[in-house]
């Protein structure tokens, strides 16, 4: 299939370079929301949906004012993945299946955009975000997202098969069967990541199981200060995450030439995979060419 890579709006956190490791000091971090499109024949396929269309015009009624504060999301509607999904010259109501890691704020805001697409995620996610039992869960899960909710199909953490060396991994009703849902728990209790199979390999969007390409490196992870406690202040199980990212850097060291892994917030490996800077939308030509870290330029991805 072929893959197109989507940054459905960008947050600026407080913290900087603290946060990203890039930002120049006394201004806000950036952070994409990474989201992939599959083209599957004559369907589309979206994974994770980034913010939305109604969080754009109505953010204070739709998302918690601690979270607007700390992550100030830059909120424009051209970066919402159905204007970017239009931009590219598809016809949204092609998106027949919507694929989630999780359902924090920062990643189903769009699912009121598809109101016609089946939604795919983890029973385990679903029960935690509808019983919201912490003051931080009412904050991360929003209801006011979900008037598709009754689309929403779920798939138990206990049944599936093994693939890379990951257990329980689930084909997708109704979906293509080169869309598949692995679970990663940790971030939140059914936390997963959704590995697509390109047109050269497998890309695999991890999510939230980690923040930082740094977090990847074999031998040697590591991470900024603010992303390593962000990741502590969301995470639902610390062990369970952490014993994660370990299996993704075994994957990436075992099969990184037959899977290639993205997390949703890092700006330098959005831009590598995409080819573009983390605010030209899809469908629109770049300002100018990108400038790849230098990691990146050691070990180009292959989408």
């Amino acid at each position: 299939m072929r893959v197109h890579h989507l940054n459905c709006v960008s947050s600026c956190p407080i913290g900087g370079y603290v946060m990203d490791g890039r930002t120049a000091k006394g201004m806000r971090g950036r952070l994409t929301c990474h989201c992939l499109l599959a083209e599957a024949g004559r369907s589309l396929v979206l994974v994770d949906t980034g913010y939305g269309l109604r969080d754009v015009v109505a953010p204070r009624a739709r998302l918690s004012r601690t979270f607007l504060e700390l992550l100030k999301p830059d909120l424009r509607e051209e970066m919402t993945a159905i204007r970017q999904i239009q931009a590219l010259g598809f016809d949204p109501l092609d998106v027949r299946h919507v694929v989630l890691t999780h359902l924090d704020f920062d990643h189903a805001g769009g699912l009121d955009d598809f109101p016609h697409a089946r939604v795919h995620l983890l029973e385990r996610e679903r029960a935690a975000a509808m019983a919201r039992r912490t003051l931080l869960d009412r904050m991360r899960y929003r209801p006011q997202q979900w008037s598709t909710r009754g689309n929403w199909h779920t798939y138990e953490a206990s049944q599936g098969e093994r693939w890379f060396g990951f257990e329980c991994v689930r084909e997708l009703a109704g979906a293509p069967p080169d869309v598949l849902l692995v679970p990663l728990y940790g971030h939140t209790l059914g936390h997963a990541g959704v590995a697509v199979r390109g047109e050269r390999n497998w890309i695999l969007l991890a999510g939230d199981a980690y923040f930082h390409h740094a977090e990847m490196k074999l031998g040697a992870p590591s991470c900024t200060p603010g992303l390593r406690a962000y990741q502590r202040l969301m995470e639902k199980d610390r062990k369970l995450r952490l014993h994660n990212q370990k299996r993704l850097r075994e994957l990436k060291r075992d099969h990184g030439s037959e899977v290639t892994i993205v997390c949703a917030h890092d700006v330098s490996e959005f831009e590598r995979a995409s080819g573009r800077p983390y605010d030209v939308p899809a469908g629109e030509r770049p300002r100018e060419p990108v400038a790849l870290p230098p990691y990146a330029q050691r070990n180009p991805a292959a989408t």
